[in-house]
């Protein structure tokens, strides 16, 4: 009898596309010792959040592979940290763009590539009519070198370090020395690419260290030197110092592969570093760093020739 008192007295009208009564106030029941609560709403928005792609894929881990919620909320979180550019790529690449695996840039040496950190970049394959004018009037093997040096400088400006068999086997289809012979052929025009090779100082390629110091020996800035050569200005730092120590080495008497090994340098690198520092043409202001370097270790310092 209370409980139709209540109903009679607390209910509302039926409204329009209302498919229950609408209880107006609550105080009342609940100052009568009764509390009714509709959840409709929240059980609503619930339904509607178990019905979305993120929950099939948790629910199909759940019962296929026996895993908690926990876990199966972990591996979503994994596939959209690896696939996320795969899913936003609605309007983002460009004509002649392609996404890219290649080995983050923050992989050390020393890890097999089966191991190491990757990144999914984005590489301009083809630019268009800039391409299309630099075949036209240098011929394929000038294409061939800009489209390179191109993606190389894509990869490092997103995180990522191409290799040589990257570019071989997978964008250019073509022999790896005929790759090699336009790294020389750039190299000689002053342009080191930032390979993974040049970047980490693998393998036996030492020009881009020659290169560095040839740019300081000029009187480069070391933050001019690190843009140039896509290195860090720690790196740039670095090289200079050894090649300073080398000199200073080399001008006490030592041999190449006692220098080699206090400097803990290859001895062809060694060789090289002393190499540019007798036969190059040194700024004034850069030969008297060296000058001031040397004095602590050369007993007599020769007169060298300036530019």
């Amino acid at each position: 009898m209370i409980m139709m008192d209540l109903l009679a007295s607390n209910t509302g009208a039926w409204k329009e596309d209302v498919a229950r009564l609408q209880w107006p106030c609550v105080e009342n029941l609940h100052s009568r010792g009764i509390i009714m609560i509709n959840n409709s709403s929240i059980n609503k928005w619930h339904r509607l959040a178990h019905k979305q792609l993120d929950q099939q894929f948790i629910h199909e881990i759940i019962h296929g592979l026996d895993c908690s919620r926990f876990e199966a909320s972990a591996i979503l979180d994994a596939v959209y940290r690896v696939y996320r550019p795969y899913f936003e790529t609605s309007g983002s690449l460009k004509p002649g763009q392609i996404l890219f695996q290649v080995i983050s840039v923050e992989t050390p040496s020393n890890t097999p590539l089966s191991e190491g950190k990757q990144a999914t970049v984005t590489l301009t394959l083809d630019a268009g009519p800039e391409d299309l004018q630099i075949r036209e009037n240098e011929g394929v093997p000038a294409l061939r070198r800009h489209r390179m040096q191109r993606m190389c400088i894509e990869a490092f400006q997103q995180g990522g370090l191409l290799t040589i068999e990257d570019l071989a086997n997978r964008l250019f289809n073509c022999g790896q020395r005929t790759l090699c012979r336009d790294l020389d052929t750039l190299r000689h025009q002053g342009i080191v690419l930032p390979l993974r090779s040049t970047i980490k100082d693998m393998g036996r390629s030492i020009s881009h260290r020659a290169l560095i110091i040839e740019h300081w020996l000029k009187g480069k800035e070391y933050s001019d030197i690190a843009a140039h050569t896509h290195h860090s200005v720690p790196s740039v730092q670095n090289y200079v110092s050894k090649f300073k120590r080398v000199v200073a080495l080399a001008e006490e008497g030592y041999d190449l592969y006692t220098i080699a090994f206090l400097v803990k340098l290859s001895p062809a690198l060694a060789q090289t570093y002393h190499d540019l520092y007798s036969k190059s043409a040194i700024v004034p202001h850069r030969l008297k760093e060296l000058r001031s370097f040397l004095k602590k270790g050369a007993p007599s310092i020769p007169q060298r020739r300036s530019r």
